[in-house]
């Protein structure tokens, strides 16, 4: 059954408010007076089509959900507000969430649209106790990558690329430039389902590791709708929960020693060992040859191309597990700003990884889902066009292909 202008502007204002804005905030979205807005909340005015799918945009909605039967007053957007108050005070942040929320719809759209269905009870959840000290969350953070490792039998393996990974868990992966402040965002919504997004702008090694950061938060922040990752929030507790557990799922503490035992190094440099003979012991020492075991930048570049990791967050994770005590981790850091890592990496033939051609792949994917869909008539020109504004696409490349359709053209959905 329609619902009318009264019960449309209640729900309007029901959404405005659950986002914390004010009328004011709105009229200047839609370039228009604050009393033309409270008229259209009271009902007392109509909303137009273009009005309201801005408004849902605005939200962070579905225009359906504004138009359906039954209407639920909290969403992604005003948890996230709710949760991250540092969010909802920061404009540029608050339009790219926006806009990955509005992906992440489109992209579950088409989909459905597509017949591409998603099983997300694949998703392992782990629910852990209140984190209380940073120590608790590192902790947390190590056990449950090494129980999703084993869940998913990767064994020591370095893990595959990530966004396959998570893609075969049921989760929905996207790249979109962000602040450079914000490396990913994770959306746990009963509409889209499960949805991580990452830093477009950022190096390919910082991707892979914000999703597996962004995938932990799915994994043990269930109970939330959905987390910004903010370097100025980096010292929240979940926050250091999801860097445990990203260290600790691609670069496992087994596989990193097993790893150091191939080049010969990591074992302790004096060692002393007792013979017993029933009667007496003999104590034997050995001594491994100067400077044998020091790890070296070469060591690293190696290490850090196998388990698909930048050389400092290689660096880290070998001084956790102290393979590397303080003064060589400052000395192999400052080895790498110096350079000498990517000269390091050429010399070997380890490939560098093409970024821009990895900055598209998300765009690639989505983007031909939309095509497949307006060739099958699934959706109209209009749509495609929304869709390719969305990721920032060439307009005129889209033309090339569809011609003059006018956008209102019909065949399908708008």
């Amino acid at each position: 059954m329609p619902i009318n202008a009264q019960e449309l502007g209640r729900r309007l204002r029901a959404a405005r408010e659950a986002c914390r804005m004010k009328q004011d905030d709105v009229a200047k979205h839609l370039g228009t007076s604050r009393s033309t807005v409270a008229q259209m909340e009271l009902g007392n005015r109509a909303v137009s089509s273009l009005e309201l799918d801005r408004l849902a945009y605005l939200f962070g909605r579905d225009i359906r959900e504004f138009l359906a039967d039954s209407f639920r007053e909290d969403d992604t957007l005003a948890a996230l507000f709710r949760a991250e108050p540092a969010v909802a005070e920061n404009p540029d942040v608050i339009e790219k969430v926006r806009e990955c929320i509005a992906i992440g719809r489109e992209l579950t759209n088409l989909e459905e649209l597509l017949g591409i269905g998603r099983e997300q009870t694949t998703v392992a959840a782990y629910p852990q106790a209140v984190l209380k000290t940073r120590w608790e969350a590192i902790q947390q953070g190590a056990r449950v990558a090494e129980e999703e490792r084993r869940r998913l039998g990767l064994g020591l393996s370095p893990v595959p690329e990530m966004t396959e990974l998570i893609e075969r868990q049921g989760v929905r992966t996207g790249l979109v430039d962000l602040p450079d402040d914000v490396s990913g965002l994770s959306i746990n919504d009963p509409k889209l389902g499960f949805f991580v997004v990452v830093n477009r702008q950022h190096p390919i090694w910082r991707r892979r590791f914000s999703f597996a950061h962004e995938y932990a938060h799915l994994l043990m922040d269930r109970d939330r709708l959905g987390t910004v990752s903010r370097a100025a929030a980096s010292d929240d507790l979940i926050e250091v929960r999801a860097n445990s557990f990203s260290a600790c799922f691609l670069m496992p503490a087994d596989a990193v020693a097993r790893f150091v035992a191939t080049l010969g190094k990591g074992k302790p440099s004096r060692s002393l060992v007792q013979v017993y003979d029933e009667n007496e012991a003999v104590t034997v020492e050995g001594r491994a040859a100067p400077n044998s075991q020091a790890l070296q930048i070469y060591d690293v570049v190696q290490m850090a191309s196998l388990f698909g990791v930048s050389v400092p967050a290689a660096l880290y994770r070998l001084r956790n597990l102290r393979f590397i005590t303080d003064a060589e981790l400052s000395r192999l850091k400052e080895e790498d700003e110096r350079g000498r890592s990517r000269t390091t990496a050429r010399l070997l033939g380890l490939a560098e990884p093409d970024h821009t051609q990895a900055r598209n792949e998300f765009r690639h994917r989505f983007l031909g889902l939309g095509l497949d869909a307006y060739r099958r008539d699934l959706i109209s020109a209009g749509k495609l066009r929304e869709i390719v504004r969305l990721v920032g696409a060439p307009a005129e490349d889209l033309e090339a292909l569809i011609g003059d359709d006018d956008p209102s053209d019909a065949g399908g959905e708008d």
